[in-house]
Parts: C-alpha cells; sequence; structure tokens
C-alpha cells in the first residue's frame, strides 16, 4: 500500500468509516474504473460546447456589472440567454433569477403557453408531486384546472416502455401542449434516455403537428451529450440550483426553446408588453454563469455518486434504479429499503457528511405539495441545491430513497460511504460486508 492511500484509508477512519464499510467500498470503486472513464468523456464533450457557447457570444467582463430597478440594457442578463440557448441548441433562452425553483419553472412554461379550453397530455404518467397543485390533479388556488385547461395522462406500461397505443388515443383537438417528464421524480421508473425522448416527440408530432411538446429536464442537464431540445423539444425547462448551475447558482431558473414559446413565457414572468426587457439582475450573472461553466465538471461527480451508489447496494441485495450497468439519463439514483430504519439511516449518513450542517440530524415531515411525510438530507452551500450532495423520499412503501448531486465526486463518495457506515451501524449488514471483503 502506498504512503498516500494509507493517509486516505487515516482519514476516513477519522471520519466515522469502519474499516469493513472502507474496504467493501474502495472494492466497489476500483471495478468501476472504464465506467468511470465513460463519464469522463462526455463531461469533457460538454465542456468544450458549453465554453464554445461563451466564446461565440463575447461574455466579456462587462458582463457582469449588476444591474437594478427595471434591469434595462442589462448586457450580462442577455448574454447569459444567449449562451443558454447555444448550448441547448434553441432559438432562444430566458434564464433569470426570478424563476424561484424548478416547479416554478415548469409552472410558468405550463401557464404561459396553454389558454382556457386547451389540453394538457402527459404520455409518462403523472407528473412529479409537486406539480399535482399546479396542473389540479389536487385542487389549489390558481391552477390549470381554475382557468379551464384540462389534463389528460397515459401511464407508462409495466415495462416502463411507451404506451404508443395510448397515448394515439389520447390525442385530440383539445391537446395543445405534451409534457414530458425526464427524470423519474418519486416514481419507480426508468429516467428517459434524450434518444427515447426524440422518438416520443416525433411519434406526437407525426399525428399532431401543431402540438407543443415541453420536457421537463431537471436532473438530466449534461448527463448525456445531446439534450432534449435537440430531438424536437419545443420548449425544455429546468432550475439553476441542479445540474446547469454547477452549484454555483443561488437561486432561479431557465427555459429553451422556440422564439414563440419563449416570447409567451417572458410576458408571463414580468408582464405583457415589458417581456425580456425588464429583470434587474441584483450582481448575481457572476455566479450564475460561471455556474454553467463548471456545470458539465460537477454533473461528471454527481454522476458517477449515482453510478457508486447504485453498484455498493445492488451487491448488497437492494433493488437500485438505474441498476448498476444501466446507461444514466440523468444524476439521480434511488434506492428501495422497504424499512423506514434503513431509509432514515441511509439519510442521516448522506447528512452526516455534509460540509454545512453536518451535526443535524433530518427528521420526515410535512412538506407542503407532498401526500406523505418526506425526510430530506442537506448541507449544502445554497439552500435546497439539489446538485450538491443531498438525499430524499417520502415515508411510505417502498421506502425508497433518491440520491443525488455531490460538487465533487470525492464528496459523492464520502456521503454514500457515510450512508452505509450508518446502515451498518444498524447491525443489518454486518455479516454481509465482512464476508464479502473477506472473499
Amino acid at each position: 500500500m502506498e504512503q498516500r492511500d494509507k493517509i486516505l484509508e487515516e482519514y476516513y477512519a477519522q471520519m466515522g468509516i469502519a474499516k469493513p464499510v472502507y474496504d467493501f467500498c474502495m472494492k466497489v470503486e476500483e471495478e468501476l474504473k472504464d465506467r468511470f472513464l465513460s463519464i469522463d468523456k462526455t463531461a469533457e464533450c460538454n465542456q468544450m460546447k458549453v465554453l464554445r457557447a461563451m466564446q461565440k457570444n463575447h461574455l466579456s467582463e462587462t458582463c457582469f456589472a449588476p444591474t437594478t430597478g427595471y434591469g434595462y440594457n442589462d448586457i450580462g442578463r442577455e448574454t447569459l440567454e444567449k449562451i443558454y440557448a447555444d448550448v441547448f441548441g434553441t432559438e432562444d433562452a430566458l434564464v433569470r433569477p426570478q424563476i424561484t425553483c424548478g416547479t416554478h419553472a415548469l409552472a410558468l412554461a405550463l401557464m404561459s403557453q396553454l389558454r382556457p379550453g386547451d389540453e394538457l397530455l402527459s404520455p409518462v404518467g403523472k407528473p412529479y408531486d409537486t406539480l399535482e397543485e399546479v396542473i389540479g390533479i389536487r385542487p389549489s388556488n390558481g391552477s390549470l384546472a381554475e382557468y379551464g385547461i384540462s389534463y389528460r395522462q397515459v401511464d407508462l406500461l409495466p415495462d416502463g416502455e411507451f404506451d404508443w397505443d395510448g397515448i394515439e388515443k389520447a390525442l385530440n383537438e383539445k391537446t395543445k401542449l405534451v409534457t414530458i417528464q425526464r427524470s423519474k421524480g418519486y416514481a419507480s421508473r426508468p429516467t428517459l434516455s434524450v434518444k427515447r425522448i426524440g422518438e416520443l416527440i416525433h411519434f406526437i408530432k407525426e399525428r399532431k403537428p401543431d402540438v407543443l411538446c415541453m420536457v421537463d429536464n431537471c436532473y438530466g442537464e449534461f448527463v448525456e451529450i445531446e439534450e432534449p431540445s435537440q430531438v424536437g423539444a419545443d420548449l425544455i425547462v429546468g432550475s439553476l440550483i441542479k445540474n446547469p448551475g454547477g452549484g454555483l447558482a443561488p437561486i432561479g431558473g431557465y427555459l429553451c426553446g422556440t422564439k414563440e414559446c419563449i416570447d409567451r413565457a417572458a410576458y408571463r414572468l414580468t408582464s405583457p408588453g415589458l417581456g425580456k426587457e425588464v429583470g434587474a439582475t441584483l450582481g448575481v450573472t457572476t455566479s450564475l454563469t460561471q455556474g454553467l461553466f463548471l456545470a458539465p465538471t460537477v454533473v461528471k461527480g454527481a454522476l458517477k455518486g449515482a453510478v457508486f451508489a447504485a453498484n455498493i447496494y445492488e451487491k448488497l441485495g437492494f433493488k437500485v434504479i438505474p441498476d448498476s450497468k444501466e446507461s444514466r439519463h440523468d444524476i439521480i439514483q434511488e434506492v428501495e429499503f422497504h424499512n423506514p430504519e434503513l431509509m432514515v439511516a441511509f439519510c442521516e449518513g448522506i447528512q452526516a457528511a455534509a460540509p454545512v450542517d453536518s451535526f443535524v440530524r433530518p427528521e420526515p415531515w410535512d412538506m407542503p405539495g407532498y401526500d406523505a411525510q418526506v425526510i430530506m438530507a442537506a448541507g449544502a452551500f445554497v439552500s435546497g441545491s439539489s446538485i450538491e450532495l443531498s438525499a430524499d423520499g417520502p415515508m411510505k412503501e417502498p421506502y425508497a430513497v433518491y440520491f443525488q448531486g455531490g460538487l465533487t465526486w470525492e464528496h459523492a463518495k464520502y456521503g454514500i460511504m457515510m450512508s452505509l457506515q450508518k446502515i451498518y451501524e444498524t447491525g443489518k449488514l454486518k455479516n454481509i460486508l465482512i464476508n464479502d471483503t473477506e472473499s
């Protein structure tokens, strides 16, 4: 063993990792070298794409000057939106700190494109929990349903495939917008690859060319070398405190798409007649831009962490989605425990590994927008940032935890090791780990 390896093992021991846990995890990491090299190559492609867009649009120091008040003629804001449009291959973009979160960005997209009498279709099953009140699946003040916008969904088939016949039947003269959620949310289904999203959009557009196809791109940016906007999506939507903010964006969301879609969204965000012309950036442009620059590298680390977690927990007999060998299309890793104690222990480990609030013990709570208590572990520099190391899940069967993030691979790795350490301390895995490392 090299001196460096001895020192590293000592560090992990000092930070609470027992030797059986350490040995088991290091063995798994060794087996993933080729997989990690492939992830590195994807990140390099995406890094060049971002850098090229910044150079093409003449990003300059002048762009980082803050604006206040109305924010007229904010060159930094305008340049950043041109960069986003180039990175995601669209005609235009809306990238604003006034968009408070991913749910807000999605609500903005839906409410700006749909009008009374229109119908919204989800061909991939029920969307993420927080959108239920936006749509009106659960009654809420100001929902789409209150404005006379109807909703229809077609569930995925049991094997995760699209229900092509069901989708074709669901399309009708009222269908104005199709929403496609790339990531799984709290559903145990496969994340959609860009290729599959493209196939779905092509199928829908063949049958109804005038329908708008919108993709909820949260957690998927920079995981592949293409984005849904490059395979036919009219509009893609995401949060800046997830992948594209690179851990530096303190707030914000983005919409990228056709000029017509972006114009409608801008008028909804601000006011008819004002649109993109207003919206002071208050000094955050540097963070938003530098975060985008770092995003491919940050996503790379988070993706390695997800693959690492899948391989560890699958070897221990738990169901993981995606499994240890599947291709990856977002940064989220689901682990099903079917045991609330183990689920809580996992989250305790993620919290204990955080740089912020590592001493806090996460507890399930009644989180707004959800139908069950939710446990969340996150010690982040930006509150709620899920590109940073975090884990969460609803306290109900199958007691599945959803792990994501990690600003660096090394931190994501430690977070997973600590999650296993906390489970190891319950006494339920001791013999399994010891037998595996001995073999």
